[in-house]
């Protein structure tokens, strides 16, 4: 097996798509071997991409709500690996959000990463990106139904939508997210934490 740190330091030195990146390269992951929880979200934004930390905007921090832990734990890597679906700041698409994850990231990064941390019970896929990677043909046909269905995928997955602003009158509107699945999810991170 590859020893984590160096696929880690590799990661973080990645440069391949920086061409395609606006703000240039400045891969963002967090993880270490005991690490038994992993997020996997979209790309960093701005916010993240300036100060090297995940989860650094105001999305992290509903993130950190839904799972009831406080910073210091979150932003404990020997607990909680962070690795999204591209490392990079992708830059802003035509509708004014930001553009998908690089596609090459991924599959360039997680197999090694993966195979790397030996100790993980649980895989929060937080966004459609995630999923549609790691769930393939077993997810739902949209996000919302595939997180509605989360028991489907446990005891390896649990299906997040993504933590935005943009998501929140879905989230005043299907009350159900609030109160079985984040009870259930709670339990489940803090078992292993």
């Amino acid at each position: 097996m590859e020893p984590l740190q160096r696929v880690v330091a590799d990661a973080r030195a990645c440069r391949y798509c920086e061409p395609e990146l606006p703000l240039g390269a400045n891969p963002v992951l967090r993880a270490q071997e005991s690490a038994r929880l992993l997020i996997i979200g979209q790309a960093p934004g701005t916010k993240v991409h300036n100060t090297g930390v995940p989860w650094n905007d105001a999305s992290g921090e509903r993130l950190r709500f839904w799972l009831q832990v406080d910073s210091d734990t979150f932003y404990d890597s020997s607990r909680i690996a962070i690795v999204p679906m591209g490392f990079c700041y992708p830059g802003r698409d035509t509708r004014g959000g930001d553009k998908p994850p690089r596609p090459e990231c991924a599959p360039m990064w997680h197999p090694r990463l993966l195979a790397a941390l030996p100790n993980l019970e649980l895989t929060l896929l937080v966004g459609s990106y995630a999923q549609k990677h790691y769930l393939a043909k077993t997810r739902r046909r949209t996000l919302w139904e595939t997180v509605a269905n989360y028991r489907d995928y446990l005891p390896d997955y649990v299906p997040l939508p993504h933590p935005s602003w943009r998501n929140t009158a879905w989230l005043k509107k299907n009350p159900w997210f609030e109160r079985d699945l984040l009870p259930d999810l709670r339990a489940r991170v803090h078992a292993l934490l």
